[in-house]
């Protein structure tokens, strides 16, 4: 009988992370009224991880996730995303990336006001090209609506919503989408600790169905959940 077990090969690359970013500066104006936001930051965070990054207001944690999102770029150093600059995406390459393999959740959510719940998961998966038509679309983001406990939410707008329901909607869209990759930024800021713990649960639920997830946060419970902390000090890793 054949074998099936190998011997491990020392000379295997080295697998890709979900998120890098390589000696990261940022700064924001110049002169006297320069900003330097990063100060030569590196992060790595590995595919399939939850991380939480932690640290004191303005050292750099949200200006980390929007370079992470393609919605800045660097001042110096290199930003990838699953072995991919994103400092050199440019035009259609990297709209493709924020609509199809990124999603953030912002601290008050980021859904269209005027669109029920499930209409939001469903205008999420259209711009990232899921879905065959409107019927099937609907269809998908009900069952999305469904597997985070939000049955009930299908046909209310976010105004008819609490806080930890409208980030569960935005982490119910990102999961219907198949974002590889979820950045949250203080996603359970303003919510009671109920709340919070549902917020979390649905975060943990993308993890588990593959997607990396980068969080964010002021809250040790939230850093209680995750795998690795990771802690931001002016501007660096510390």
């Amino acid at each position: 009988m054949t074998s099936l077990y190998r011997e491990p090969d020392e000379r295997q690359a080295p697998t890709v992370g979900a998120l890098e970013l390589r000696d990261v500066f940022r700064i924001f104006g110049a002169g006297e009224a320069e900003t330097v936001a990063l100060r030569g930051l590196d992060v790595r965070v590995e595919q399939g991880e939850l991380v939480a990054v932690v640290g004191p207001s303005g050292s750099g944690k949200s200006t980390m996730l929007r370079l992470a999102a393609g919605l800045d770029v660097p001042s110096a150093g290199d930003v990838r995303a699953f072995g991919q600059s994103l400092v050199r995406l440019t035009g259609a390459a990297l709209a493709r990336y924020r609509a199809r393999d990124v999603a953030v959740v912002f601290q008050r959510g980021n859904l269209v006001a005027s669109l029920t719940a499930a209409e939001n998961v469903a205008l999420s998966m259209r711009l990232a090209g899921k879905g065959t038509g409107r019927q099937a679309g609907r269809q998908r983001a009900l069952e999305s609506l469904a597997e985070f406990g939000l049955e009930s939410a299908a046909g209310r707008r976010p105004q008819a919503l609490s806080g930890g329901e409208q980030q569960r909607v935005a982490v119910a869209a990102a999961a219907a989408r198949g974002a590889r990759l979820v950045l949250a930024d203080e996603p359970t800021a303003e919510l009671d600790e109920a709340s919070e713990s549902g917020v979390l649960d649905a975060l943990e639920r993308l993890r588990e169905g593959g997607a990396t997830v980068v969080v964010v946060t002021h809250a040790g419970r939230v850093a209680g959940r995750a795998d690795r902390v990771i802690e931001i000090r002016d501007g660096r890793t510390a």
